[in-house]
């Protein structure tokens, strides 16, 4: 455990969904590490379950939460205010991928649908969730993974690509409606990162992390990464930081690899 001086989140309360595995479950780690009590919300409930006896049992709970039902994302909030009294951390983090394809007229709309309702509607109903209950307070950090593909186009399919830019958005918009109540709302755009989602990914694909791994050479973004950023804005380091997008790709979507001179 980090000693009392360096548990940033001591005496906070956070909701991390899509905590049982991934970014999420670094994120449940390294926020119960830093002291904070923690509520995973999941579908994966085996998972989640396992996270929550690897952690400290009395500051670590799991709720079952399809964040596509408002009503599974109201009893997580609940439960958080119930058990622990308040909430001080929404992080949004499930998602899904969807299935990618390269060419527009081959998607379905049923598909984009699926992946836009989880990604992005889900994000909406967190968000307003955990507002309910952050405005009486007076503050609050909601956070929300979304994606460099929510910056640039042509690295994800056409639902999921759309799915994060409305993240953003959203983002942006909450940070100013809920800003009045001293609540800040920042979205983490990370690259690929290596979770079995991703690895699945680059099978399908026929590639290698080495392949995608180009811009920062001897780096290879993990889960923990990501986490770590959500740590930031979570704590109050980040105390006027608000409406923001904080892009962890290695420089990748700073480089234009058609116009490179250092190649």
């Amino acid at each position: 455990m980090a000693s009392n001086v360096a548990r940033r989140l001591k005496g906070k309360v956070a909701i991390i969904t899509g905590a049982a595995s991934g970014i999420g479950e670094a994120a449940a780690r390294l926020f119960s590490i830093h002291g904070a009590k923690v509520v995973i919300a999941d579908i994966q409930d085996e998972l989640a379950q396992k996270v929550c006896k690897d952690l400290d049992p009395t500051s670590t709970t799991f709720v079952h939460c399809d964040i596509t039902k408002e009503e599974d994302l109201e009893n997580a909030v609940n439960t958080a205010v119930d058990k622990y009294g308040k909430l001080d951390i929404m992080y949004n983090n499930a998602g899904i991928v969807g299935i990618i394809k390269s060419n527009i007229l081959e998607d379905e709309k049923s598909e984009f649908e699926k992946v836009t309702s989880v990604n992005l509607v889900g994000t909406f109903l967190g968000t307003k969730q955990a507002a309910r209950v952050m405005i009486p307070n007076g503050r609050g950090s909601i956070i929300t993974t979304a994606s460099i593909t929510a910056t640039i186009g042509g690295s994800g399919s056409h639902a999921y690509t759309c799915s994060k830019h409305g993240v953003l958005g959203l983002t942006r918009n909450a940070a100013v409606d809920l800003g009045r109540f001293g609540i800040r709302v920042n979205c983490v755009s990370p690259y690929l990162v290596l979770t079995p989602l991703a690895l699945d990914y680059l099978k399908m694909n026929g590639k290698k992390a080495s392949d995608v791994y180009s811009t920062l050479n001897g780096a290879t973004l993990t889960p923990k990464d990501v986490a770590e950023t959500a740590l930031f804005l979570a704590s109050d380091e980040s105390k006027y930081v608000s409406g923001q997008n904080f892009i962890v790709d290695g420089g990748f979507t700073a480089e234009n690899p058609g116009l490179s001179i250092f190649k």
